[in-house]
């Protein structure tokens, strides 16, 4: 049961651009499979498509990004509200690690370096799986990480 602080919190979040953990989740779980393929393949083309994908959600945020729109549109009508929204920007971090990766990936199986290819390509898949089987971030880690250092600095 949600108490009425706990509803105004997340109205107040929600209008804050908030966003559904769950999401986040659904995104990985998409990621994993079209990771898992390239790596498998080693096929740069299916890379550069995820690369894409982390680029745009990147600059729309996680939530207007291609995986995010699929998941508020055709997902979350489906189910519950959420009990908890997130920060958006942790994710938003963590897709551009994504996207460096895959890039990376991208440049290694496109130019014969295939162990770059494959090490990039398989941390990859393994960050996007740890967050859709069982919600662990890498990448919103380490920007929370990166925010305590900066702030123990000043």
């Amino acid at each position: 049961m949600t108490t009425p602080s706990h509803t105004a919190e997340l109205a107040a979040q929600r209008e804050a651009g908030w966003i559904d953990p769950r999401g986040q989740r659904f995104g990985a779980g998409i990621t994993t499979v079209v990771l898992a393929i390239a790596l498998v393949l080693q096929n740069p083309w299916i890379l550069l498509f995820q690369a894409l994908i982390f680029a745009v959600t990147v600059a729309a945020g996680p939530a207007g990004g291609p995986y995010g729109l699929i998941f508020r549109r055709m997902i979350r009508p489906r189910i519950s509200a959420p009990l908890e929204l997130e920060d958006p920007r942790p994710p938003r971090f963590a897709q551009l690690v994504g996207l460096i990766f895959s890039v990376a990936g991208v440049i290694g199986f496109a130019s014969g370096v295939w162990l770059l290819g494959l090490i990039a390509t398989g941390c990859a898949v393994v960050a996007a799986l740890l967050n859709a089987l069982i919600g662990y971030c890498l990448g919103c880690e380490m920007y929370l990480l990166g925010r305590r250092l900066l702030s123990a600095r000043r």
